[in-house]
């Protein structure tokens, strides 16, 4: 090929430098952007047969490869919606065309619909607790949704569990059977009571009066009844049965609950769900009365913020400082991060030399936690483009002395003949 060949090998090198300097120049305009993957350009020769005396020059061929498994710095910020994965994995997130996509940059804002919306337009995923407890779809997105809080929405909690803790006097009197709570009859008589608030489905307050009476030694009845049934001025008779009654056995040593004894007791709260009391720390020693008790369960709020634990989950807090799951980030991993394609908007997607997509919750099987009231940033270093903007430049000067001393060599063989 000769002249024309050491030509076309000063062009190659020049687009070579051409494309190293766009990828630094991408670099530095993308150095605040977070969640921003350096991109770098590789060379690799081109090689041309040769024979005999005659060597053909080749040239380089360029690719373009990402750092995308090499983690910026994190950044604190005062939101509690800004997210980072600190460690492996990728969020995921939503385009405008409902396609799901990977992503780093987790600076997240809620729309006008409350969605959790990053500073490209992708909508943060995740599951559900709407159904219960969620498990990830480990192959694949089904079940992943937009997260949502929208601030005017009312949620109201059931009660289902409980504590009740009491000590219940030694020396109490025991209660004829005919006498008993249980009986509910105008004549019933009792050793000690306590109330606890409960709410129902619709995050209406319930009172339930809870009677502790002693049946014989070591032996004591609880009867758990709906305050809106008792009589006006009154307790006994109530115009309903118990709700729920049950019998607690004491270790006349100890005075604690013998291994045989209930520890707990379900109660079908009016309206709402089965609330189960755990009685576990029941005592019966001789000294006074005395109780805590407590409830989950809360009355209709809005929400007021939200706050992510490092395993992914969304917390809901309302008005009343309550908290309720709403929703599970997932993190995603692949083989190959570094072979994923990528979008803009610092977003990745999968390809064939990647790897597919596997998801899981934070902190499990090598998987990074979240991190909330933080952004990544861009793992781009200035000093390290600016270095590299300096060797391509020296480096495209030198291809195009080679292209113009071809050059000037075609002159002088063009003009032999003259």
């Amino acid at each position: 090929m000769g002249l024309y060949g050491m030509m076309r090998t000063g062009v190659s090198g020049m687009a070579a430098q051409s494309n190293r300097l766009s990828t630094v120049a991408d670099n530095i305009a993308n150095s605040s952007t977070n969640g921003y993957k350096r991109a770098q350009a590789e060379f690799s020769t081109l090689v041309l047969p040769s024979s005999g005396g005659s060597y053909n020059s080749g040239g380089v061929t360029t690719s373009i490869r990402y750092s995308i498994s090499q983690s910026g710095p994190l950044q604190y910020t005062t939101s509690g919606t800004d997210l980072a994965v600190k460690g492996n994995g990728f969020f995921v997130v939503q385009d405008a065309n409902g396609q799901p996509v990977l992503t780093r940059a987790g600076s997240f804002v809620p729309n006008a619909e409350g969605e959790l919306v990053n500073a490209a337009g992708y909508k943060l995923m995740g599951y559900s607790y709407a159904n219960g407890d969620p498990t990830v779809t480990a192959n694949g997105f089904a079940g992943l949704e937009a997260i949502s809080i929208a601030q005017s929405e009312l949620v109201a909690t059931p009660s289902r569990n409980g504590i009740l803790t009491a000590n219940l006097p030694a020396d109490s009197t025991p209660v004829a059977a005919g006498d008993l709570p249980s009986a509910n009859s105008a004549t019933a008589s009792y050793t000690q009571k306590t109330s606890l608030v409960v709410y129902d489905n619709l995050g209406g307050e319930k009172l339930l009066d809870i009677y502790m009476t002693m049946t014989g030694p070591d032996s004591w009845e609880v009867a758990v009844y709906d305050r809106a049934d008792a009589s006006p001025n009154t307790s006994f008779p109530y115009a309903n049965p118990a709700l729920a009654t049950q019998t607690l056995s004491f270790d006349p040593t100890t005075g604690q609950l013998t291994g045989a004894s209930a520890t707990d007791i379900a109660i079908p709260v009016p309206g709402g769900d089965t609330l189960t009391l755990d009685m576990s720390g029941m005592t019966q020693l001789s000294a006074g009365f005395t109780v805590t008790g407590e409830a989950d369960g809360a009355a209709p709020y809005s929400i007021d913020s939200v706050e992510i634990s490092t395993d992914g989950t969304v917390f809901a807090k309302y008005a009343d400082g309550s908290m309720r799951a709403i929703y599970r980030i997932p993190v995603a991993t692949v083989q190959s991060p570094d072979q994923l394609q990528v979008l803009s908007g610092n977003a990745f997607a999968e390809s064939t030399d990647s790897g597919g997509v596997q998801l899981g919750f934070a902190g499990e099987g090598g998987r990074g936690t979240v991190v909330s009231g933080a952004v990544e940033n861009s793992n781009v270093d200035i000093a390290q483009e600016l270095t590299d903007m300096i060797e391509a430049q020296r480096n495209y000067t030198a291809n195009s002395k080679v292209f113009q001393t071809g050059s000037d060599l075609m002159e002088i063989l063009v003009n032999l003949k003259r």
